[in-house]
């Protein structure tokens, strides 16, 4: 076991979170990863209340916890009761500010999970009252900001919050996917990662065959930030945020017209939802990021957290072995 103050927090055996991916992280993925030793959080997305509750009334265990997007809470702030009623084990935000509703989260016990893409956004999270502050890079996959990577922005995050804030655990995220990247967030000084597309990756993950299989053929060069999915979606997302995406037809046909979009966006939304059913992804969209290249199975995801664990570990003993053998010449 890999103990720090993240495994500490929540009682468990390795210093991995689940992103919340929406519909990646189901009911089966979230369990998986927390049976495995890490953290599991079902996907809350968008706030879709349908699928949000039947995966819930799948769930076995009653340790994992859930996400979500945080503007999209505010449509229907009715979701987050139910969600601090039945995923007491954690709650994370992600995307806005976490004022609104992180009152609510915190008087009800549940730790609160902040992501954030700048150094003012984690201070506002610790000033809130989050537990955990996730330091997400640009390398991630789906939204964020074309802000900061994750080498630099960790340690930054790390620094800033040891003097504001020194109680809140800091995680880092963006383009981990082995154990070599969970020695690396432990080295920056955050207490363990949060990944996501390597557990999109898996045998749980709700997504299509088809958009694995390219996901496992892909490249990381393969990835691009964009918007145009969230304009054929009709999906106000603040200034600022786009999504990383493996790169396809549809994106190549509309990244850098964008206005053009606009104009037909209702006929080209029927296309990607025809697309998205039938498992087209040269049209329908695969959100992913820059730690694809890195992904070449799809493996169940209790092995994900094993195998990065006793990776990390490995690497861990290997460079202080080598310290220990400069320090005694």
């Amino acid at each position: 076991m890999i103990r720090t103050r993240l495994t500490k927090l929540f009682n468990i055996e390795h210093p991995i979170i689940l992103a919340p991916m929406t519909p990646a992280a189901g009911a089966d993925l979230s369990t998986a990863v927390a049976a495995a030793g890490g953290l599991g959080l079902l996907g809350g997305g968008y706030g879709d209340r349908a699928w949000f509750e039947t995966e819930s009334a799948k769930l076995t265990r009653n340790d994992v916890g859930c996400g979500f997007i945080t503007w999209s809470v505010a449509k229907q702030p009715e979701l987050l009761d139910f969600a601090i009623e039945r995923h007491p084990r954690a709650i994370m935000l992600s995307f806005a500010d976490p004022a609104p509703f992180a009152k609510r989260i915190k008087q009800a016990r549940v730790p609160l999970i902040c992501q954030v893409h700048t150094v003012d956004q984690a201070r506002r999270a610790a000033d809130v009252g989050a537990d955990v502050v996730v330091a997400q890079g640009t390398e991630a996959g789906g939204h964020g900001q074309t802000a900061r990577s994750t080498l630099p922005f960790v340690p930054t995050v790390v620094d800033a919050l040891s003097k504001y804030a020194p109680d809140v655990v800091v995680v880092a995220a963006g383009g981990i996917a082995d154990g070599r990247g969970l020695a690396a967030a432990l080295m920056l000084g955050a207490e363990g990662a949060l990944m996501g597309s390597r557990f999109w990756a898996t045998k749980e993950a709700l997504i299509h065959p088809n958009a694995k299989a390219r996901v496992v053929a892909a490249s990381g060069d393969e990835t691009i930030r964009t918007s145009v999915y969230d304009i054929v979606r009709q999906r106000a997302w603040p200034e600022g945020y786009a999504g990383r995406l493996l790169k396809n037809e549809f994106i190549e046909k509309w990244h850098g017209h964008e206005e053009k979009l606009k104009a037909l966006q209702a006929d080209e939304l029927e296309k990607v939802e025809a697309a998205s059913l039938v498992g087209d992804y040269d049209v329908a969209n695969v959100t992913v990021g820059e730690s694809i290249g890195m992904i070449h199975d799809l493996p169940e995801a209790g092995d994900v957290v094993r195998r990065v664990v006793a990776e990390a570990k490995e690497r861990l003993a290997k460079y202080a072995r080598v310290s220990m053998e400069w320090a005694t010449g």
